[in-house]
């Protein structure tokens, strides 16, 4: 290796070849994870479940490159071409892929344009959903007495003659397990069947197998093809022949929730939409996190500092985001929840009183109802006192107001900013299909407006807010809004999009 081509490979970025799992995101391994969160940019795919990117850091590029039947945002030379290009440029570069990189997922390709190009790399492997989906669906692929062995096989081009598959050995291995066979299934029977496969032999087909919405049809290799067809199963869909498919229902153990197979929307930022995510999720929903929102402390915050400071008699967070920016800039100044002693905090809400003890405060006054109008009829003040407001720069001025007029001595202190975040195409083509729509704030409803830019959301799709402020800013924006929490929390949250979609 000559010199300049040393130093230049010494300048290229680590690329992460990384195998995202057959669907249920807690199927990534840790290897993967970390991965993630060290990366610079993120290129992912269409079968990269969109929730693994709430594990890349928040200023990670997310690039959407994938490939659906007829329908591909990028080519494979031009995905190889973006790995390389990211890379030359220094930075950490993570290439996520449904299933297994390197089992019909076009990993080795991509490794070997990192060689050629001398970018360092490493290959994640992930579950295939050759063996996942089966498992899901109640399939071993082995089983003593029935199968000692199994052969993975693509059903992509079974209608060509020449395809590159010995059907003889196809049809002698006791589990075969097909992937990418939705559109030539009765081909691929009628090979099987020739090459002296029973016709009876026990038949599955699993589509989106280890997801939400999976979908399992049974039959035998003769009946199989028109029994998925009736069903409308369609790509993504797995295939697996032989006599373990009998066992799937002694052996079915996977049971969706409530929310099985509907989509949900997200529109928090995605530093913090991990913990509604994961309860939608465990609930069965297919989320869809579309973060149109991404919020940034104002720190260092030498006003924000000073006026925490300075014994207010009050501290009033009417948001989480307000309690973080002032954990931060505590933080900042090397300090803790100690530099409030003798300060009494009010937070909005629950989910405001929760944050707020995450950061070892607890709130000495949360009002009824988790409004500013609440907040400010119920505090507990007495004339003069000096109340500290830690808020958005795109806040409104009520709760000043209505302080100020019971006599308080307000200082409003802006502490984070809220911004637009825009959406790419594959994330606004799964909002506009979704089910339901979840809002966390009045900017996420102004910005879900603007990342639409004039798309409109599905008539049956249910709008459901927080709280009462935000209601406000979902019927503005859309015209309607069809159901709120009982309570300003994530619990509550999650209960009225149960009932809504009930």
């Amino acid at each position: 290796m000559n010199e300049g081509h040393r130093a230049s490979r010494m300048q290229m970025g680590h690329v992460y070849i990384v195998g995202a799992g057959p669907g249920d995101p807690g199927l990534i391994t840790v290897a993967g994870v970390e991965a993630l969160g060290r990366a610079d940019v993120v290129l992912y795919d269409a079968l990269a479940t969109p929730q693994l990117l709430r594990h890349a850091r928040p200023t990670a590029e997310l690039v959407y490159v994938g490939k659906r039947a007829n329908q591909h945002a990028l080519t494979q030379d031009e995905i190889n071409a973006a790995i390389v290009a990211h890379s030359s440029q220094g930075r950490t570069v993570v290439r996520l892929k449904g299933g297994d990189p390197f089992v019909f997922g076009r990993g080795s390709e991509e490794a070997l344009a990192c060689r050629e190009a001398g970018a360092p790399f490493t290959v994640v492997p992930g579950i295939t959903s050759a063996i996942a989906a089966a498992a899901y669906a109640g399939i071993p692929v082995t089983h003593r007495g029935l199968a000692s062995s199994f052969m993975v096989a693509t059903g992509s081009g079974a209608e060509q003659e020449d395809a590159a598959i010995d059907w003889s050995a196809a049809a002698r291995v006791d589990t075969l397990v097909i992937l990418m066979g939705a559109g030539t299934l009765d081909r691929i029977a009628d090979r099987l069947v020739a090459a002296g496969r029973p016709p009876a032999t026990p038949a599955a087909c699993v589509r989106w197998g280890t997801r939400a919405d999976q979908a399992v049809v049974r039959g035998t290799l003769e009946t199989i093809a028109a029994r998925a067809r009736e069903a409308g199963l369609g790509s993504p869909m797995v295939t697996i022949v032989g006599d373990v498919v009998g066992l799937s229902e002694q052996l079915a153990w996977f049971t969706p929730g409530p929310l099985a197979g509907r989509r949900v929307v997200v529109t928090r930022s995605r530093a913090q939409s991990s913990e509604l995510a994961a309860r939608l999720t465990a609930l069965g929903a297919l989320v869809v996190e579309a973060p149109v929102i991404a919020t940034r402390w104002l720190t260092p915050n030498p006003k924000l500092r000073e006026a925490l400071l300075s014994k207010p008699a009050w501290l009033c967070v009417a948001s989480q985001n307000g309690v973080a920016a002032v954990a931060a800039e505590l933080d900042a100044a090397g300090l803790d929840a100690r530099a409030l002693a003798g300060v009494r905090v009010a937070a909005i809400g629950e989910a405001t009183g929760a944050e707020l003890r995450a950061h070892g405060i607890r709130a000495d006054f949360v009002p009824d109802r988790a409004t500013t109008a609440a907040l400010a009829d119920e505090l507990p003040l007495a004339s003069g006192e000096r109340v500290v407001l830690a808020t958005s720069t795109l806040a409104d001025d009520g709760l000043e107001v209505a302080l100020t007029a019971r006599g308080a001595v307000v200082e409003r202190v802006d502490a984070y900013e809220t911004v637009f975040e825009a959406l790419d195409a594959e994330r606004l083509r799964e909002v506009v299909e979704a089910d339901a729509v979840t809002f966390t704030s009045a900017s996420t409803a102004h910005n879900l407006a603007q990342a639409l830019a004039g798309n409109a959301l599905p008539a049956g799709a249910r709008l459901i807010s927080i709280g009462p402020q935000t209601s406000s800013a979902v019927e503005v924006e859309f015209g309607r809004m069809d159901a709120e929490a009982r309570v300003a929390s994530i619990d509550a949250l999650v209960e009225a999009v149960v009932d809504a979609l009930q």
